[in-house]
């Protein structure tokens, strides 16, 4: 029996493999530019009074954030990979929503499988695109097989539709949902990385007051402050993180409402107008 979402499965495949190649560069040259950055950017001479890096103090915010540490450029690594990763995530998103509003795009097909119109159904899923109408649009194909097959009876073949919908599904879903652990890892790591920061300053700061002995309120201001550059860095990444991955899986979560919704009402449909033949 004919399987409608089997051929798309090369595309999808494909995708995925794009999507990885995309994750596995992006990291490496967010990297790379976060270095330069640090180096050439922040650790400019013109940061610090006297133009002195190793011994001067820092005379505006850019110097602060050099005398950051080592540490400094992973947390910019990571605060550009979540744009970069949030940017691919609302384009890929967006083209799986479709052209028009998925609310709207639902309400059409449940009125035409209402009227049995399942050709116009599927002309509007053709003009719609994006992961919910491809999902739709294979399971209409099976609608209309199921409706040539003359060998099942009304439950089979209404279990047939519904199991076409759920491997259509299957196989969208991932490509959604792809990179988004990506942006979860930088959740935890940020922070953690961020006091890992701060920590490692601190133990400097004391080592230096300590060595001088001369201890001086203004000099550990001054570390504490610099340490804790990190840990703002790590913690503005965290939050940004949570905030950039509750709303990718909340629009997820919409789309697949959305394909549950009317791969129920297809389902029910072809039940209702079939149940006496």
């Amino acid at each position: 029996m004919a399987n409608a979402p089997k051929p798309t499965t090369p595309v999808k495949n494909e995708k995925a493999g794009t999507s990885s190649i995309f994750a596995v560069l992006v990291i490496p040259i967010c990297f790379i530019v976060a270095v330069l950055i640090f180096m050439f950017v922040l650790g400019d001479a013109s940061h610090y009074k006297g133009g002195d890096i190793e011994h001067g103090e820092p005379n505006d915010y850019f110097g602060t954030v050099h005398r950051g540490g080592p540490i400094v450029p992973v947390l910019m690594t990571m605060f550009m990979m979540l744009i970069v990763f949030s940017i691919e995530r609302f384009v890929v998103i967006g083209k799986a929503a479709g052209t028009s509003s998925v609310d709207s795009f639902v309400k059409k097909i449940q009125a035409l499988l209402n009227q049995g119109n399942i050709d116009a159904a599927s002309a509007e899923c053709d003009k719609q695109k994006g992961s919910v109408a491809n999902v739709i649009k294979s399971g209409l194909k099976k609608y209309k097989e199921m409706e040539q097959e003359p060998n099942l009876d009304v439950d089979q073949k209404t279990l047939a539709i519904q199991k076409d919908i759920e491997e259509a599904t299957a196989l969208e879903m991932p490509m959604l949902e792809q990179n988004l652990t990506i942006i979860a890892t930088l959740v935890s790591i940020g922070t953690l990385l961020g006091l890992l920061g701060t920590v490692t300053g601190m133990i400097r700061a004391f080592a230096a007051l300590g060595a001088s002995g001369a201890p001086s309120q203004s000099a550990l201001a001054v570390g504490i402050s610099e340490a804790l550059i990190n840990t703002a860095l790590g913690i503005s990444t965290s939050a940004l993180s949570i905030i950039m991955y509750n709303l990718f899986t909340s629009k997820i979560d919409k789309l697949t409402y959305a394909i549950d919704e009317t791969g129920f009402s297809l389902v029910q449909t072809f039940a209702a107008s079939h149940k006496n033949k």
